[in-house]
């Protein structure tokens, strides 16, 4: 489960891509990315640089792509059968459709955590210890470990440490989703996927996973994709607004929030549509 983050760095030739910022290593590359779902076409011609130790937001209104385009970073796009792919996406310097690429290895790399909480129906314990267990880890010490180091992680240690047995159905809806992230970071991922994490919960919820991924980005690089304004500009770096399967703008979260370059992104951002 060890990772070995490489230093990557790459030209970004794409008039819709924000600019390298220096210092800063490139964990995605997408380039000229098409997708189809049968006939047809949902993602068309995407050339995306997504910057290590960063929130990147997706946003765009229902149906653009968001969805697709992260689940495409982690190949889970593939387990639809009519999807048919091309173009690169290069993570840390690799095509992930090189068919030497083992799909298990990218995916215990690039985590992912859903819309909607997804606990198994086990133990608060065994969620957490389910990845590593995967991965051959038994010696309950080191297994203890990583349950309390996961939690810790995700903001719920204090909150679960005295129900580590019981089933985690019984959490609420937001200790529930913040479960489901610790569980992701027990197999020690590199990038964390997050579709949508919070439409599922309350404000209060919402204000506790959101503290959480500011904190998590000092040791991970995520991409989230949310409908929500509002949270894109409070806790991104960088914003990709899509449109129709393309990326219309890419950059700084606070420049395009403040000054869209494309009066398409102007009116999304500013509601007149979507």
């Amino acid at each position: 489960m060890e990772n070995t983050k490489k230093s990557v760095k790459v030209s970004i030739n794409n008039k819709n891509s924000a600019p390298t910022p220096e210092n800063k290593n490139i964990v995605y590359h997408t380039k000229d990315l098409n997708l189809w779902y049968g006939e047809d076409i949902a993602l068309k011609g995407i050339n995306l640089p997504i910057y290590e130790n960063e929130v990147t937001a997706i946003i765009g209104p229902s149906g653009c792509g968001k969805s697709t385009y992260i689940k495409t970073l982690n190949r889970m796009v593939e387990l639809i059968p009519i999807v048919k792919i091309s173009g690169e996406i290069l993570y840390r310097g690799r095509n992930i459709f090189d068919k030497t690429y083992q799909v298990e290895d990218l995916r215990t790399s690039v985590g992912m955590v859903f819309q909607k909480p997804n606990p198994f129906p086990k133990s608060i314990y065994d969620n957490i210890a389910y990845g590593p267990r995967i991965h051959g880890i038994r010696d309950k010490k080191i297994l203890d470990e990583i349950v309390e180091r996961s939690l810790r992680g995700a903001a719920i240690w204090d909150e679960v440490k005295d129900r580590l047995k019981e089933n985690a159905y019984g959490l609420s809806g937001g200790q529930q989703q913040r479960l489901c992230i610790a569980r992701c970071l027990a197999i020690e991922p590199d990038v964390i996927l997050m579709d949508e994490p919070t439409s599922a919960l309350d404000p209060i919820s919402t204000l506790k996973v959101e503290e959480l991924i500011q904190e998590l980005k000092k040791e991970y690089s995520i991409i989230i994709v949310t409908h929500n304004m509002q949270q894109a500009a409070r806790i991104s770096d960088r914003t990709a607004f899509f449109l129709s399967g393309e990326v219309i703008e890419y950059a700084d979260t606070n420049k395009m929030f403040s000054n869209p370059k494309d009066k398409r992104t102007e009116d999304y951002i500013t509601g007149r549509f979507g």
